[in-house]
């Protein structure tokens, strides 16, 4: 008997096969597109709670910084990308980051 492995996908391929507005998520783990489930009202609460946290503090601070709603973001060297439930983005940097744009 021989199994086929699935194909793995780059980071820059999962990007142009990722479908918008279909409400399913999918995130890609070491190169494997893999569904996600929809975070429940409990992990919601709490992450509303730590990013509202977060910001009171960025802003006492005064830092070039936010959080945006929704963000794919590739781990170095490695052949993934997730939407994190919170990403604190430092504004000024940004100009570093090829695929922002995108």
């Amino acid at each position: 008997m021989t199994q086929t492995l699935p194909k793995t996908l780059t980071f820059e391929e999962f990007v142009e096969w990722l479908p918008e507005n279909t409400g399913t998520r999918y995130e890609l783990h070491d190169g494997i597109i893999v569904e996600m489930s929809q975070p429940s009202g409990k992990h919601e609460k709490v992450t509303g709670f730590l990013a509202g946290e977060i910001t009171v503090e960025y802003k006492r601070l005064k830092l070039p910084y936010f959080i945006p709603k929704t963000v794919l973001v590739k781990p170095p060297k490695k052949s993934s990308g997730y939407f994190p439930d919170i990403v604190l983005i430092n504004d000024a940097n940004l100009h570093n980051e090829e695929l922002w744009e995108q």
